[in-house]
């Protein structure tokens, strides 16, 4: 018998109820915040619980709150596929400490995620195995989707924009 909502908070505020620092429901899907420090004894308890069964870390996500503190924030969603239920978990991280633990010894998944993260937020993801960058170049400076990353203009280079090129046009009328 798959377990509803009132039953999973209650079983998590139960548990965690001196963590949570909030809890919230939001088109059926509950969403906690916790501290960093807490991330990994809560994850654990609803991987592992037998009646909760949080067996797959659907998805990890920066967000920059500029001008918020904690400037960050990391939003996991973990959903039990024997439930039927997805619980989303939310650790604000400061912007001069962005640290929050590694999920990867309990999801092997989460190295990219946490890589991705890392990428374009500068998230530290402590203990994972190789907190690298995932989709810029290793010479980046910078994390662009930071807020306050400078936007810079490159224009995109076609080949009929290009003045050698002008007979290579395929839409110029002769």
């Amino acid at each position: 018998m798959a377990l509803d909502n009132a039953t999973v908070r209650a079983r998590l505020m139960e548990r965690f109820g001196t963590v949570v620092l909030e809890a919230s429901e939001y088109r059926g899907d509950l969403a906690f915040r916790v501290q960093p420090d807490d991330l990994l004894p809560l994850t654990l308890f609803l991987r592992d619980s037998p009646d909760l069964q949080y067996i797959w870390l659907a998805s990890i996500t920066g967000v920059d709150y500029l001008g918020r503190e904690p400037r960050f924030e990391v939003v996991y969603h973990l959903r039990s596929l024997v439930n039927q239920h997805l619980v989303v978990l939310k650790v604000g991280v400061p912007e001069e400490q962005p640290h929050v633990p590694s999920l990867v010894p309990l999801w092997p998944t989460a190295t990219y995620q946490e890589r991705e993260a890392w990428d374009m937020f500068g998230i530290v993801f402590d203990g994972h195995p190789d907190l690298q960058r995932i989709l810029l170049p290793e010479d980046w400076d910078g994390h662009v989707q930071r807020k306050d990353e400078p936007l810079v203009y490159e224009e995109v280079m076609f080949s009929f924009n290009h003045d050698d090129v002008d007979a290579q046009k395929p839409y110029a009328k002769e």
